[in-house]
This record gives C-alpha cells, structure tokens and sequence, in this order.
C-alpha cells in the first residue's frame, strides 16, 4: 500500500506568510532610505558620509572644546577692540561680563 505523504499546507501557508513579512519590511527599508537620501542631498550633504562628517564637526566644535580661560577671553577682547572689531563700549561690556562669570 502506498503511503499518504504528510499535511504540509500549514507549514508552506506560515513560510508564505513569512516570506511576505520579510519582503515588505525589506521594501519599507528601501523606500525609507532613498527619501533620507534625496532629502540630505537636497540640504547640500554627502548621504554616504553624513555621520562622519557631522562627527568630524562636532568634534572639531567649541561645544566639546575645553574651556577657555578668562586671560585668554580677555586677551582675544582686547585683541578685538585693538583692530576696531569691537567698539570701546562692547570691549568694556564684553569685559565686564568676563569678569563676572564663574
């Protein structure tokens, strides 16, 4: 007698169902990196290497730069009031403002 082959509709039914997962998200993947793209593209940036070039920004900012001391803030006012940057009175305001902080 031959022998009935086992009941694998359910198995293929969830392999389909998987298989159509995988394929959508793969797909959203895709479409969401492509608009990413052409939006940084459109503001003038490089998509490939916007992390290292925001990085290198960052890190080359004065938001992750030391503090500077008030004798070198003072040396730059003066320096600025020297050229004519800076009027008399910003020079004064600017030290005074110096001189007060922390």
């Amino acid at each position: 007698m031959p022998e009935n082959p086992p009941d694998t509709s359910g198995f293929d039914l969830m392999f389909g169902i998987v298989l159509a997962v995988v394929i959508a998200g793969f797909a959203v993947t895709v479409a969401l990196l492509a608009v990413n793209a052409r939006r940084v593209r459109r503001a003038g940036h490089n998509p490939v290497t916007l992390n290292a070039d925001l990085a290198v920004r960052v890190l080359e900012s004065d938001l992750l730069a030391p503090g500077r001391s008030k004798e070198h803030r003072l040396r730059e006012l003066d320096d600025l009031h020297a050229r004519g940057v800076i009027t008399a009175e910003e020079h004064r305001t600017a030290r005074a403002e110096v001189l007060s902080a922390p």
